[in-house]
């Protein structure tokens, strides 16, 4: 049976930067332009309409701008995958902290496109299997003294395994859980990035990373005081996320 095409939202309120992603949309194939709108508000209008699968949002725009537009979409049902598509580089550890899923700069060049669009499928064909399976938590469960503990998933800074549990870093404190990291690396893919083979930071969390006099790599988080270790297996796809290209 043939793949539906991926259904593209396009926002920039330039429309010579719209034509011109339609061009580049239009010589991918599997991708489908479902429609445009000029800014922020039209996109949210535009998303309650065609319920797209991406939206490739501007940011720099008059009146709702395209960060704003992402937070709101976040909310949304169902949620649009979101790729920022700017002239700006300044912006991208405030794009994940909206779950976009990559960020782009102009101009596009057809091959990061064509990587972005991947990893939307890739992302959406994830979500699809866990809704399949349940709908998506907003919370963790730990035991204590015989009792549950609910941990808000907007709460947690990052998760650690520790031989057979996994150390749940949040605001209040930490909890031991007994989930694989793994698992919850899959479950919680749009809000959380492997920085180790034990450990997953949370987006909103990462500020930076920073190298070491020794060589080493750091994960600065915004509300941890200590640095995090980054390996070098998971500096990469970190770099691929995080660096726009």
């Amino acid at each position: 049976m043939a793949t539906r095409p991926l259904q593209v939202l396009i926002v920039d309120d330039e429309p010579l930067a719209r034509a011109r992603l339609r061009a580049l949309l239009e010589a991918q194939p599997g991708a489908q332009v479902a429609g445009e709108a000029g800014d922020g508000q039209a996109a949210l209008e535009a998303c309650q309409r065609l319920h797209p699968d991406l939206v490739l949002l501007d940011i720099a725009m008059p009146g709702l701008d395209g960060m704003q537009a992402a937070h709101r979409l976040a909310a949304c049902q169902p949620q649009p995958a979101v790729v920022f598509c700017t002239a700006f580089d300044a912006h991208a550890l405030s794009a994940f902290e909206a779950q976009a899923l990559d960020y782009l700069v102009k101009p596009v060049r057809a091959e990061r496109l064509a990587r972005a669009l991947d990893k939307v499928r890739t992302f959406l064909a994830g979500r699809a299997d866990a809704g399949s399976a349940a709908p998506a938590r907003d919370h963790l469960c730990a035991r204590l003294r015989g009792s549950l503990r609910r941990i808000p998933v907007e709460d947690i800074r990052y998760l650690q395994a520790d031989e057979k549990y996994v150390v749940v870093h949040h605001a209040r404190g930490e909890d031991l859980i007994e989930e694989p990291l793994k698992a919850l690396e899959t479950e919680f893919a749009d809000r959380f990035l492997r920085i180790h083979r034990n450990c997953l930071v949370a987006r909103a969390q990462l500020v930076e990373l920073r190298r070491t006099p020794d060589g080493h790599v750091q994960a600065i988080l915004r509300d941890v005081p200590q640095p995090l270790d980054v390996s070098r297996r998971c500096l990469g796809p970190l770099r691929e996320l995080l660096q726009p290209r």
